[in-house]
């Protein structure tokens, strides 16, 4: 049966690709706090193991804001419990 999402029908190095340029833009203060929060977002809803990883980082990152570190901490903590049995 074929998965209905299309993060997983991604080949790893697209996916290994994605999570670089959304860790990337998650953590650059050059960027709009928008387009930051928003990345974060995306990390979120890809839900395996690698983004949970990254959105870990991201939180740990004190040079971001405390509200985007949160918001990280938050994505990471649903990506646990979607990935958990």
């Amino acid at each position: 049966m074929m998965s209905e999402n299309p993060e997983e029908l991604k080949k790893p190095s697209e996916k290994s690709e994605e999570l670089k340029e959304l860790a990337y833009i998650a953590a650059n203060m050059k960027l709009p706090a928008n387009l930051r929060i928003d990345a974060t977002k995306q990390l979120g809803n890809i839900a395996t193991y690698e983004a949970f990883l990254v959105l870990l980082d991201i939180a740990a990152n004190e040079g971001l804001i405390t509200k985007e570190r949160d918001l990280a901490l938050k994505q990471a903590r649903e990506v646990l419990k979607k990935t958990s049995p």
